[in-house]
């Protein structure tokens, strides 16, 4: 068995066996970076693979997280009597808002939690790159969406929970979030769905589609040149990226016990581009990590000196950039089979064309 598979099945019984052998803190900070290292997954996928760095990721995690925080509040609410969630009650309002009743059933937040991140992902990526933007300006513009979406729901206190977001909750489906059982449980069902996105994404970028998303990112105008259209490729990269990062959002809802715009802001969108970078942009294991272990510095750091962690990011990320430009896993890989099976495409299409 070749080192790499050996490593896989080590990683794959670790993380199964985690519940049994660590603390229900320590599997609780487990669970939560797991779930954002599904969203990490999605900007590898975007940056990595099709050259699309954005800074705005925080607005699909806020979705998805948003999207099942609102059925977790009404759970357990009498909405036939008029029962509201309580920052509503202080807020002054009267009657719950007409968007909240679709949220009271839980198949219909879940199912929101992937479509709605993924609609708005691919119906504001194709507007834009249709017309051509990309590069720092398509980065500069998903940051202004994330400031634009945090400070939407600061300002709508009595929808949104303002600043202090949505949580106290405790159930879902009738039965407690809250015990240790219930936390083994979220925490196996984020351990499946990491490892589904990663072999899904492997599958993915093995494909047609992914070859093409690669030339695309290698040689846009070449690939026009060629007869193809790289707007449908860099939108359905853009939407699955979304989709990961709605799913991220709310297991780590579930894990956390909150969301609120503190964690789709600005600054929370960076650190997620910091953790891929970290990790390498170009290898999907490599978001993993850099994940896992750029969010476990920062919660040993923050606890033992809370004001040097931005200090410490900057540092880890500084050393990334100078020395180890494709992240932790970059060592590992020397070259990349996909990117010679990339370029060999694009020079055969382009002797084919001049024929």
């Amino acid at each position: 068995m070749q080192p790499k598979y050996v490593i896989g099945v080590i990683v794959l019984l670790s993380g199964t066996a985690a519940p049994f052998i660590i603390s229900t803190y320590e599997l609780s900070l487990l669970g939560r970076f797991l779930a954002l290292s599904i969203l990490a997954m999605g900007i590898m996928l975007t940056w990595g693979e099709a050259g699309i760095l954005s800074l705005g990721q925080g607005v699909f995690f806020g979705l998805g997280g948003y999207c099942l925080a609102l059925h977790l509040k009404l759970e357990g609410l009498n909405l036939a009597n008029g029962d509201m969630p309580d920052f509503m009650v202080w807020s002054g309002v009267s009657k719950l808002p007409a968007f909240w009743y679709p949220f009271a059933s839980p198949i219909f937040s879940l199912v929101c939690v992937v479509i709605v991140p993924g609609t708005f992902a691919a119906v504001f990526s194709w507007l834009v790159f249709r017309r051509r933007v990309g590069g720092v300006y398509f980065a500069l513009i998903t940051q202004a969406l994330a400031l634009a979406f945090s400070t939407l729901l600061i300002s709508q206190q009595a929808y949104t929970g303002g600043f202090n977001g949505l949580t106290d909750y405790s159930t879902m489906f009738g039965e407690s979030i809250t015990t240790t059982g219930a936390a083994k449980v979220i925490y196996w069902i984020t351990f499946v769905l990491v490892v589904g996105a990663y072999f899904f994404l492997r599958w993915l970028l093995a494909s047609r589609y992914g070859m093409m998303l690669r030339a695309t990112r290698d040689g846009e105008n070449r690939v026009r040149f060629l007869g193809y259209d790289p707007v449908p490729y860099k939108v359905i990269a853009f939407s699955i990226a979304a989709m990961l990062a709605g799913v991220g959002g709310a297991l780590f809802t579930l894990h956390a016990g909150v969301v609120s715009p503190a964690l789709v802001g600005v600054v929370p969108s960076i650190e997620m581009v910091v953790w891929v970078a970290v990790g390498g942009r170009n290898i999907l294991w490599g978001a993993i990590a850099g994940t896992l272990l750029v969010n476990f510095a920062k919660d040993l750091i923050s606890s033992a000196l809370p004001s040097l962690w931005l200090y410490g990011l900057g540092t880890i990320f500084i050393i990334s950039v100078s020395f180890l430009p494709a992240g932790i896993a970059g060592i590992f890989r020397a070259g990349s089979s996909e990117d010679r099976i990339v370029r060999r495409f694009l020079t055969r299409r382009k002797l084919s064309s001049a024929e």
